[in-house]
């Protein structure tokens, strides 16, 4: 007969046996969590390139299975519903046909150069090897943080950081603003050139269709959507049905005049609303901001002004001919580096950079339209701007810029330069180094707003970058137009031809 188990050993078997089932469910989870994080970072890129000589296709989104709409989690913590009250983002889940398929073909983007090379890590183009001393001594070192990116991919960068916005849900009833992923710059960029206004329209009628067909459109008949672009807000108000005339006319249609634009640069329009060219910085985390802003608030200049462009011989009223002139005439106290020369300097960020650093003050004159990429680059490098014209800065980035356009700026009229009254060297060698102090640190508590930091912020501290500030204040926007509908008010001032970008308001 045998013996009973005395009852504290069947305790213990059986506790053995819960903690090894427990640890092994650990080590699995562990396991299936590295997995994940892995195939997270191999995916993190917006295309792949191949070296081998057959094209291959493209990965277009994040994660290749997975659409705009499904990304965004469904708020159910109440930590998270009183972070994000009154911010929720709806990002539309719009066909292909409006973004993706766009791009595809990256070689006819733009007709005078290949967009494909730009492409790369989620539109910010490739990453800028470090790896060389100079490169060192002109960036921060060992970051990462570099890239060749290209002003035309603004759309595609900000679609790729609303995929991480904390505040996307897929609950339109939850959302303040709704955004659309299009790419209208693309989509027009590509026929500007030898089609006709019907294919140049085509696209944008068709969404135009889709997205007064949604529930989510008969809130507030689009007044509370928004759509951004790497273009000039004039590509879209094309006001003649000529094949002649230039651009689209998308704001000019029904649903899209409801809708607000933000966009590198801004007509007069009240729906309109610039925001920041994407500059060569994308951070990953606040330390690295604050460590790049200490550098240039202390790097020594050697230059007096600078000025980074091309003339514009042909252009009617250019101020560029005499500024280059000048600057050539300023006996090494003005760096110009030409960007009509062959080399592409122009193009190469380390030299770009080296010269903003250098100099002082970096000369932003309009060139084809009011506005330049070579404004943020500048800023970046801790260069106090000096504008010829208020549409160049002052009456653009108002999100951005502080009001008193005096703290961190230099203003000279365009009517100086044409005249021959004002000369660069003596107006500029005049400021005295206390203002100069002064404007710099106002420059540089600026950076922070106008760069588009990476996807997958590193840290717990937040950027107010120049994303997070465009979501607010779209967010504000749609709330306002919200209040005016509901007490019934006129809504001609927010939609409306008011604005004069050559006056200071």
């Amino acid at each position: 007969m045998m013996k009973p188990v005395p009852r504290l050993w069947v305790v213990i078997s059986v506790m053995s046996v819960f903690c090894l089932f427990v640890l092994f469910q650990f080590h699995v989870s562990y396991l299936f969590g590295k997995s994940l994080q892995i195939t997270h970072q191999v995916n993190n890129f917006f295309i792949s390139i191949s070296s081998s000589s057959h094209p291959q296709p493209l990965n277009l989104t994040r994660f290749a299975n997975e659409s705009d709409g499904n990304k965004a989690k469904h708020p159910q913590e109440e930590e998270e519903k009183e972070t994000c009250a009154g911010r929720y983002i709806y990002m539309h889940n719009i066909p292909s046909t409006f973004n993706d398929d766009i791009i595809k073909d990256c070689k006819t983007l733009i007709k005078w150069f290949t967009m494909c090379p730009f492409m790369v890590n989620s539109g910010l183009g490739p990453q800028v090897s470090e790896s060389d001393n100079k490169t060192s001594r002109v960036l921060t070192s060992k970051t990462g943080s570099w890239y060749a990116t290209n002003q035309f991919l603004l759309a595609v960068i900000f679609r790729e950081r609303m995929k991480h916005y904390e505040c996307l849900t897929n609950d339109s009833s939850l959302a303040s603003a709704f955004y659309v992923p299009y790419y209208a710059g693309f989509d027009v960029g590509r026929h500007l050139w030898g089609y006709n206004t019907t294919v140049r329209d085509e696209l944008g009628i068709k969404l135009a269709k889709w997205l007064r067909e949604r529930p989510e459109w008969r809130k507030m008949y689009g007044r509370d959507h928004f759509f951004v672009t790497g273009r000039i807000g004039w590509d879209f108000r094309r006001g003649l049905d000529e094949d002649s005339a230039w651009g689209s006319k998308l704001m000019l249609l029904p649903e899209f005049a409801n809708m607000t634009m933000l966009s590198i640069e801004t007509t007069a329009w009240t729906n309109e609303f610039a925001v920041p060219y994407p500059t060569y910085f994308h951070p990953k985390s606040l330390p690295e901001v604050r460590r790049w802003q200490m550098k240039v608030k202390t790097v020594k200049r050697k230059y007096l002004f600078s000025f980074v462009g091309a003339p514009r011989p042909n252009m009617d009223g250019s101020i560029r001919g005499e500024i280059i002139k000048q600057c050539l005439a300023s006996h090494g106290r003005c760096k110009f580096l030409d960007c009509n020369k062959s080399g592409q300097d122009c193009d190469n960020p380390v030299k770009v950079m080296e010269v903003f650093q250098r100099s002082v003050f970096c000369l932003q004159p309009r060139g084809d339209s009011y506005t330049r990429r070579s404004i943020f680059d500048s800023i970046l490098a801790g260069c106090i701007p000096v504008f010829f014209n208020p549409g160049s800065g002052y009456n653009q980035y108002m999100w951005y810029f502080p009001k008193d356009f005096r703290k961190y700026s230099v203003y000279i009229p365009e009517k100086g330069m044409k005249n021959g009254t004002v000369s660069l060297r003596n107006l500029l060698g005049r400021i005295d180094l206390g203002s100069i102090v002064k404007m710099r640190n106002e420059v540089v508590k600026i950076i922070p707003k106008i760069i588009y930091v990476k996807p997958g912020l590193v840290g717990p501290e937040k950027i107010e970058d120049a994303f997070e500030i465009a979501v607010d204040r779209v967010i504000e926007r749609a709330a306002m137009v919200k209040r005016m509908m509901e007490e019934g008010k006129d809504l001609q001032s927010e939609y409306s031809q008011t604005r004069d970008l050559e006056k200071f308001e």
